[in-house]
C-alpha cells in the first residue's frame, strides 16, 4: 500500500499542460502561452503572502475605497502589485485593467493581449481566513503593436476572450482556466512549486440541489422573481450556501451543481458585480464547463461593455437551475 503510494505519477504540471496545447494557437507564437505562465507566477506569489498574512502586518484596511466603493485592504493592494509587476515584466501584456484602479495601465510594449483582473475577491474575507480568490480575462487588443493602447482594447464583450480562470486561496489553492476550448483545473503542490492538473476537463453538473445569495438583501432585491424561486428552492430541498467570496462560491457549485445569483438592488439598480473583472470570466469559464450565465434577460457574455468600471446583476451555475430562474422571470 505504501509502495504504490509512493510510486504514484505527480502529473502534468501546468507549464507543460500549456506548451502541450501550444500547437491549439497557431496565431499566437506563444505569447499567450507566456502570458498564462506569468498570471500563475504571480499567483504564486500572492499565494505566499496570504499564507503569511496572519504573521506579518499585511492584513487590514488601508483607509481608501476602489471604484466599485469597497474597502480597500492590504493585500488587495499588494495583490494589484504582485500581478501588474508579473504582467509587465513578461512583456506579452500590452496593459491591465484593475478593479484596485481608476483606469488602465498602458505596459508601452509590443505585447498583443490586454489583461482585466480582479487580483483578489473577497478581500472582506481575509481577516477571518476565509478562502479569497483572483479572477482574470485575457483580450486581444485592437489597436496595433506597439501604439498606445485606448479604452477600446479593454472594452470587449465576453465572448471575445481568448482565456479565463480563476485562482482560488483556500484548503488547497487552485488555478482553473479555459481558452475556450474546455475547462481545466490545477492544485498548487507546494513542495515542487507547480501548479499540477488535478480537475481535467472539468463539468459543471447539468443540476444540482444548492443556491448562493445574500438573503439579508432580500427586501431590497429588484426583481419580485428572485423570492418566488427561493421559496421554490426551499420546497423542493435545496441547501444555502453562501460563503462571500465569488471565486469559492463559483468553485463549488461547479464541483457539486448549484446556482449562485446575485440580483440588482435598491441601492445597485445595475447590480454590483463588476462585468469586465468578475462576470466576463466566470461566465466563460462556467459556460465552457457546461453552465449558464445571464444578467437575468441577457447571456453575460454578449453584454456590450460602456465603461471599465460597469456592473451587472448575475445568475450563473448549473444550466437546469439557470434556466429555470429565467423562465420563471419571462413569467413575472
Amino acid at each position: 500500500m505504501e509502495r504504490s503510494r509512493i510510486a504514484l505519477p505527480i502529473g502534468i504540471t501546468l507549464d507543460r499542460f500549456i506548451k502541450s496545447k501550444q500547437d491549439e494557437y497557431p496565431n499566437a507564437a506563444g505569447e499567450l502561452s507566456q502570458l498564462l505562465r506569468d498570471i500563475a507566477l504571480a499567483s504564486k506569489v500572492v499565494n505566499r503572502e496570504i499564507n503569511k498574512a496572519g504573521l506579518v502586518d499585511i492584513m487590514g484596511y488601508i483607509g481608501q475605497q476602489n471604484e466599485a466603493g469597497d474597502e480597500q485592504q492590504k493585500l488587495d493592494v499588494l495583490a494589484h502589485i504582485r500581478f501588474s509587476r508579473a504582467l509587465s515584466k513578461g512583456g506579452e501584456a500590452a496593459g491591465i485593467i484593475s478593479e484596485e484602479t481608476e483606469t488602465f495601465t498602458d505596459f508601452k510594449n509590443k505585447g498583443k493581449y490586454v489583461v482585466a483582473i480582479d487580483p483578489l475577491d473577497g478581500s472582506s474575507n481575509i481577516d477571518v481566513n476565509v478562502s479569497i480568490g483572483t479572477i482574470f480575462s485575457i483580450y486581444k487588443r485592437k489597436t496595433k503593436p506597439g501604439t498606445k493602447l485606448t479604452k477600446k482594447d479593454f472594452l470587449q464583450k465576453g465572448t471575445e476572450q481568448v482565456a479565463a480562470g480563476y485562482v482560488l486561496y483556500g484548503s488547497s489553492t487552485m488555478l482553473v482556466y479555459t481558452t475556450g476550448k474546455g475547462v481545466n483545473g490545477f492544485t498548487y503542490e507546494t513542495t515542487l512549486g507547480e501548479y499540477v492538473l488535478s480537475h481535467p476537463q472539468m463539468k459543471c453538473p447539468s443540476d444540482g440541489k444548492i443556491y448562493s445569495i445574500n438573503e439579508a438583501g432580500l427586501q431590497q432585491y429588484s426583481d419580485p422573481t428572485i423570492e418566488r424561486y427561493l421559496t421554490q428552492c426551499k420546497k423542493d430541498g435545496f441547501t444555502a450556501r453562501y460563503i462571500g467570496s465569488l471565486v469559492a462560491d463559483i468553485h463549488r457549485n461547479m464541483i457539486k451543481g448549484g446556482i449562485f445569483l446575485y440580483p440588482a438592488t435598491s441601492k445597485y439598480p445595475n447590480g454590483k458585480l463588476r462585468l469586465l473583472f468578475e462576470c466576463n470570466a466566470l461566465a466563460l469559464i462556467v459556460e465552457q464547463a457546461g453552465g449558464l450565465a445571464s444578467n437575468g434577460s441577457k447571456r453575460i457574455l454578449e453584454m456590450e461593455p460602456n465603461g471599465l468600471h460597469q456592473t451587472t446583476p448575475m445568475y450563473i451555475g448549473s444550466k437546469q437551475l439557470v434556466k429555470s430562474l429565467l423562465s420563471q422571470s419571462k413569467k413575472k
